[in-house]
């Protein structure tokens, strides 16, 4: 994967403790801004009722997810409540390469990994209200045990910690803005110098002037 900040599309990381609506956030994200998708996880676990394969997630057995970790195939994986989640590299080595920008919707530590590659990214944490909203949230979904509750909110509590790690904070208490301010952060990192430098010394150079590189 490219480190030329000029090449290709861009790469965002979004991470947000269980039950934040980080994926819905950002699939509503893809629906309003050109240019932007998502690189689908590959998992270890079962799909739930409802979930397809190849559209909510890439499933996999376990055996064959630790398989493709041992060929070097993730840009970053992360073994969540038991189960193996993780980036394909080469999915979103062929998504940037065609010019998307590309958003992960990943955790904690996968986010440290891919930081780690010094690959260019933007990352965004997404903050549920509060500890109180997000455990209404968990329950309210109807799809783990009251253990499995406690044990998400346990998680909770570190991720939440790890904010200061990101450049971008965003607060879910309201859906709508809260596309709406996301949309804005990938508005803005796609016009920085870097990105747009390219084009900008071109124009400077019908001007007849040669653009001043970097100090």
């Amino acid at each position: 994967m490219s480190n030329d900040p000029g090449g290709g599309g861009r790469l965002f990381v979004v991470s947000a403790p269980s039950g934040t609506g980080k994926t819905t956030v950002v699939e509503r994200l893809v629906q309003v801004v050109p240019g932007l998708t998502m690189s689908r996880s590959y998992t270890s676990r079962e799909a739930r009722a409802g979930e397809r394969d190849g559209i909510d997630y890439n499933f996999v057995s376990r055996p064959a997810f630790e398989a493709m970790v041992g060929r070097g195939e993730f840009l970053e994986y992360a073994d969540v409540f038991g189960n193996y989640y993780g980036t394909r590299r080469a999915d979103a080595e062929h998504l940037m390469a065609s010019g998307k920008d590309v958003v992960l919707v990943i955790d904690v530590q996968g986010a440290g990994q891919v930081r780690a590659t010094g690959i260019p990214l933007v990352t965004i944490f997404v903050l549920p209200p509060s500890f109180d909203v997000l455990e209404q949230r968990l329950r309210g979904r109807g799809k783990d045990s009251d253990a499995a509750i406690r044990r998400r909110l346990d998680t909770a509590r570190a991720e939440v910690a790890a904010y200061e790690e990101y450049e971008y904070v965003v607060v879910n208490d309201d859906l709508d803005a809260c596309v709406t301010s996301m949309r804005s952060i990938i508005q803005a990192a796609r016009v920085t110098c870097a990105r747009v430098r390219p084009r900008a010394d071109a124009i400077v150079k019908t001007f007849g002037a040669l653009p001043v590189g970097p100090a």
